[in-house]
């Protein structure tokens, strides 16, 4: 199969009429090798094992204050919640994402250029990558919500067009992440099965799954199956620590009810060699806001 061939030909198809099916994938999870960056053998071993790796202290204290003060500065601005760029909470209308952010901020475009970030997501890809997704999270104290249990991946290749699961988001956290104040969740391993979903993509989908997703969702039963088999890990740390996790990985977070809120930059590279094409589960694609169609290769 040629490269042109395989980012047309539906190697995982979803949002299927029947049972959903547990695939197996066929893809790598690690494409680079330890010359390529900055992940030693051992490190990029257990990013290929787990499907995510976490790197401590990626930012330093003095930055992630420069980075939360430009957080509240985003989500103060009331001309910008007029933007459809930002998402509010279903019932409060608090601001809960904003996307395309590393356009919107100046601050936060060069840090999807920081090298740091940058040589990590290339050597993990092995190739030159783009940005396909960015956003900020905001999840307060009290009344956060959280994301059900998914994969990027299925909906980025049913509703965006994305081939293959050769993509890795950088979750950098803002404020402390503690077991109790809705951490991510991610089921280690998980990224090496593709879990088909059940249910046909209404028009304009992102509309109502920004705010909550019931289709793209896997099923109570597969998602039991796949905690039985590799478990749940938890994405805990102090502010300025880093997540690095597959497309394809199972994850999700709860509720936040405690008085610490949770807020974190979130950036989605898509190797240049998995550029998109027309979305193989919906009608046509989701806004360039979500799920981009510049694929210029980032350069620092």
């Amino acid at each position: 199969m040629t490269l042109a061939e395989s980012r047309t030909t539906d190697l995982y198809p979803t949002r299927v009429a029947g049972e959903a099916t547990l695939l197996e994938r066929t893809d790598p999870t690690v494409w680079g090798a330890e010359q390529d960056g900055p992940m030693d053998a051992a490190a990029l071993a257990s990013h290929d094992a787990k499907g995510y790796s976490i790197i401590e202290g990626l930012l330093s204290p003095a930055e992630v204050q420069g980075y939360w003060q430009e957080l509240v500065r985003l989500s103060s601005d009331e001309e910008l919640k007029a933007d459809e760029r930002v998402v509010t909470e279903k019932k409060s209308g608090n601001v809960r994402s904003i996307f395309e952010v590393h356009r919107i901020s100046e601050l936060i475009g060069e840090l999807a250029r920081d090298p740091r970030i940058l040589d990590r997501a290339q050597q993990i890809l092995g190739s030159d990558v783009y940005i396909h997704q960015s956003r900020v999270n905001y999840m307060p104290g009290f009344k956060g919500n959280g994301f059900y249990w998914h994969s990027d991946f299925e909906t980025w290749h049913a509703e965006d067009g994305m081939p293959r699961p050769r993509a890795v988001s950088c979750s950098i956290a803002l404020t402390d992440n503690y077991p109790f104040n809705g951490g991510l969740m991610v089921m280690p391993g998980s990224q090496r099965t593709f879990v088909q979903c059940v249910g046909e993509t209404p028009d304009d989908h992102y509309k109502a799954s920004l705010k909550e997703q019931e289709i793209g969702v896997p099923s109570e039963n597969d998602i039991t199956k796949l905690a039985a088999e590799h478990g749940i890990d938890q994405f805990t740390g102090p502010a300025g620590s880093a997540l690095f996790f597959d497309s394809n990985i199972m994850h999700g977070s709860g509720n936040n009810i405690t008085p610490y809120p949770r807020s974190n930059i979130f950036l989605v590279f898509n190797s240049v060699e998995n550029t998109l094409v027309e979305p193989f589960a919906a009608k046509s694609p989701r806004p360039t806001f979500i799920g981009a169609r510049d694929f210029t290769p980032l350069t620092r």
